[in-house]
């Protein structure tokens, strides 16, 4: 007896109704969502692992509630899930080959114990983005570049238990009342979820993927992020204190930035980030990690990162690093700045280095304070002193392009000039960007503070380099 007919054999019930407590799509929703859902049609072994697990999620259930096994360490569950499995298709007289039952298992263990059919795409270190849309569509970063994935959930209901899965050990619920939620995986990396009704393609999963192991300055220059002179500059701009801005676009690499600057932090101060998401991964000793919350379901105990600034002011900090700034938490974190807290680092969304301190003052307005352009302006050019600015090209590849400093208030003006800067040239056969870095020669007002704080930093770090290209180079 084929696979097929043993399905159809054990099936029951029509197998296209729709679970009890799934998203159903009504009228006027996406006709691409209903297209998709008319046009995909589930495998044989697909309809079968799905009544496979419904019988094991039941069996299992009635063995926790028989037997303590609270302490279980991943192993042991894993164990006790196989042991399970082998009885529930015996109980359904399905004779699997070998292949499929490795498959069947594998898939079984993913779903109970990890992150579905994503779980190898988590694995993958090349990979460092995935974004699901809906249970049949499933894109991935790698290298930079977007590219379609073979892997697909089984049903709305596996992609549904997997994201409450990631949202409930961190605390947080997803639902109809709040169908958007930030979360992370144990690792760190960052999570987004936004279902119907608000997403008509079904549920939209996000995970932007950080390196288990934290990259560090000279992962960058590998990477052809940063070059040595820059590194050497920026390192010593930390460590002297100096309150430096993380700038650049969606998914350029800030925190990534932020993270290997954040290292250089000496281990004998005490540092208090301040977080949406846990994300920062320092390795100093004294590190307290605050992270806001959002409100309950009755809408009361919401915790802004604002809040958690403040409170971070009391908790004697020598350095307050927050992750981002998008509110009005940016008038606390500038007041910081001006008031003791120096060494500060925190990251913005912005495309230059003259639009970030823009940004920055549109923040401090979205903070209620009925401040005067000039006075915002004042604070903003005596709190920050050096920007860096991140971009992704379009060949994928993320280069630090601007380390600029800031010179302070000219007229009505907050003036910026760049120390170093990356180059393009042009772009290759292949669509790789080409260019090259250099400092613009300007040697930066904070030279002779960064000598005085014992950085050996020289003039010669500040030297142009020449094009490449012009020399004969590639």
């Amino acid at each position: 007896m084929s696979l097929l007919d043993r399905v159809q054999k054990q099936q029951g019930p029509d197998p296209s109704a729709v679970p009890d407590g799934s998203y159903v799509p009504q009228a006027g929703n996406s006709p691409a969502r209903q297209s998709s859902s008319a046009t995909r049609t589930r495998t044989p072994f697909e309809l079968q692992a799905e009544r496979v697990k419904n019988r094991l999620q039941a069996r299992l259930i009635e063995q926790t509630a028989a037997e303590d096994s609270g302490d279980e360490d991943r192993e042991q569950r894993a164990a006790r899930i196989t042991e399970a499995l082998n009885a529930v298709v015996a109980e359904m007289g399905l004779s699997l080959t070998k292949p499929e039952k490795q498959r069947m298992l594998d898939s079984v263990l993913n779903d109970f114990l990890g992150l579905g059919p994503i779980e190898a795409l988590i694995g993958d270190p090349t990979i460092t983005e995935i974004m699901v849309n809906g249970p049949d569509q499933i894109f991935v970063e790698h290298k930079g570049k977007l590219t379609l994935s073979t892997v697909q959930f089984e049903s709305e209901d596996q992609l549904r238990r997997v994201i409450d899965r990631i949202v409930s050990t961190i605390g947080r619920r997803i639902d109809e009342g709040s169908p958007m939620v930030d979360a992370r995986l144990k690792d760190g990396s960052r999570v987004n979820v936004i279902i119907p009704p608000l997403s008509l393609n079904g549920p939209i999963l996000t995970i932007r993927k950080f390196s288990k192991d934290p990259y560090k300055i000279t992962d960058l220059i590998k990477f052809g992020t940063i070059t040595d002179p820059m590194a050497q500059f920026v390192k010593a701009c930390v460590r002297s204190r100096l309150n430096m801005l993380v700038s650049g676009g969606t998914g350029s690499g800030k925190t990534t930035t932020l993270n290997v600057l954040s290292s250089f932090i000496p281990e004998e101060e005490r540092v208090v980030t301040v977080e949406d998401a846990a994300e920062l991964q320092l390795n100093q000793e004294h590190v307290v990690t605050l992270e806001s919350r959002p409100a309950t379901v009755e809408g009361r105990g919401r915790i802004a990162i604002r809040d958690l600034v403040v409170n971070a002011l009391r908790m004697r900090p020598d350095r307050i690093v927050v992750g981002e700034c998008r509110g009005g938490e940016a008038l606390d974190m500038l007041q910081a700045m001006n008031t003791g807290h120096d060494g500060s680092l925190t990251t913005i969304h912005a495309n230059s280095p003259r639009d970030s301190l823009n940004r920055l003052e549109t923040l401090v307005l979205m903070a209620g304070a009925e401040l005067p352009s000039r006075a915002i302006r004042e604070q903003i050019s005596s709190a920050i002193n050096v920007i860096v600015q991140q971009s992704r090209l379009r060949d994928g590849t993320r280069k630090i392009i601007a380390v600029s400093e800031v010179l302070g208030l000219h007229g009505d003006q907050v003036k910026v000039q760049d120390i170093f800067v990356f180059k393009q040239t042009g772009v290759s056969e292949d669509g790789k960007v080409q260019g090259y870095f250099t400092a613009t020669g300007i040697i930066p007002k904070y030279f002779d503070h960064l000598q005085s704080s014992g950085e050996g930093v020289t003039k010669e770090l500040f030297t142009p380099s020449p094009d490449p290209a012009a020399q004969g180079g590639k």
